[in-house]
């Protein structure tokens, strides 16, 4: 008995739509909702990224001496061997052969199909390394989440001012450091707000373990009722103490701010320089102090005074922000930051960060950064 077409036809329809669905569904689940323009943003932001980490490797002025014809087999020998030298010397060896049975391809021996072995080696080498990176991240997630608890999650409420802050880490941890608190004295009690900003050298492991010492040194030097003086010469002798000769200095600017009398006292140890901009356009650089943080023990360090006025805005920020860079490697720069500053409208401290940072974003782009990016802004109510 034959289908009549009718049926054939419906059920050739059904068979079609399952199809798709499920092809629909896995695309969903591998592409995570994303559309084509964003993955291809994602994967140019990778390419670049690792471009420029395995090009760290390449002995660019060398090649650049070799004739121009030669230039990109010796760029491509150097990029390989950069790769091969970050893996294990088992996974090492197993690259090579991987790439020897691509090269037996072409051989018959006991009708052996080299390159699905290939295929198979380079598989194995995939899922050892994805294998490591998601361990990896398992652990930096959990140290992330740790750090997060040694910086405020919301600002502290100060009388006749406010305070936002936000930071990006490089990487799933950061060595930038920001801070406010109260030390032994509340607002209530006419005690003075300490306001820290501070960048430690490198990246990574290594500066976030430096950036959780530093601040438990900090908190409790200011727990003591140190002055800010006081509290500079004491971190800078600790650091000092672990700084591995001088290699894991901290820049940093330190700030008491005293509600009452809206005046603040500064140290600058070798930080980018907070900008003021005082409410009328005018702006001022809060470059006072003196080395960073960690090189000599028995460095000296200057202060410096503002009075702040209603209106008054007071950024703090890292040097990821004015080295921020876009596709094409060009850098965001102090003109331009100071720029997005001159034109800050009169809104609140929050929205000033949002309106900052916002500018670095548009800049940027989708590109990857290789620093920390941290901002603090500090603004002087109009009405108390």
């Amino acid at each position: 008995m034959s289908t009549p077409p009718e049926a054939s036809s419906a059920t050739s329809a059904r068979t079609r739509e399952h199809f798709s669905t499920r092809l629909r569904n896995f695309w969903e689940r591998v592409s995570e909702g994303r559309q084509i323009d964003d993955l291809w943003t994602q994967f140019a932001a990778d390419a670049r990224a690792s471009y420029g980490f395995y090009g760290r490797d390449v002995d660019w002025d060398e090649i650049k001496k070799l004739p121009r014809w030669r230039q990109p087999l010796h760029v491509a020998k150097e990029f390989f061997w950069a790769l091969l030298l970050k893996l294990t010397p088992a996974r090492r060896i197993l690259l090579l052969a991987a790439f020897m049975m691509l090269l037996l391809s072409d051989v018959k021996i006991l009708d052996i199909r080299f390159e699905f072995l290939a295929a198979a080696v380079f598989l194995l080498l995939l899922s050892l390394e994805l294998a490591d990176k998601v361990t990896m991240k398992r652990d930096l997630e959990i140290a992330r989440e740790i750090q997060t608890w040694l910086v405020p999650s919301s600002p502290p409420a100060v009388p006749g001012a406010e305070l936002a802050f936000a930071s990006r880490p490089q990487n799933s941890v950061a060595g930038d450091y920001y801070d406010a608190f109260f030390g032994t004295t509340g607002a209530a009690e006419g005690g003075k707000l300490t306001l820290v900003i501070a960048d430690v050298a490198g990246k990574s492991i290594p500066a976030a373990l430096l950036m959780a010492t530093l601040q438990a040194s900090l908190r409790t030097i200011a727990g003591e009722g140190a002055s800010l003086a006081d509290l500079v010469l004491r971190l800078n002798r600790y650091a000092c103490a672990h700084s591995l000769d001088g290699r894991r200095f901290t820049t940093a600017v330190l700030a008491e701010y005293e509600p009452a009398t809206r005046r603040l006292t500064y140290v600058n140890a070798g930080h980018n320089a907070p900008i003021l901009r005082r409410a009328n356009g005018d702006m001022e650089k809060l470059d006072i102090g003196g080395l960073p943080l960690g090189i000599d023990s028995a460095a000296e360090y200057e202060s410096s005074t503002k009075d702040l006025r209603p209106g008054d805005a007071l950024i703090f920020f890292t040097d990821g922000v004015v080295e921020a860079f876009d596709e094409s490697g060009q850098e965001f720069g102090d003109g331009r930051w100071l720029a997005a500053i001159r034109g800050l409208p009169e809104i609140s401290a929050q929205e000033s960060l949002q309106f900052l940072m916002t500018t670095v974003d548009a800049f940027v782009g989708a590109t990857r950064q290789s620093d920390d990016i941290t901002c603090m802004i500090f603004r002087a109510k109009r009405t108390a």
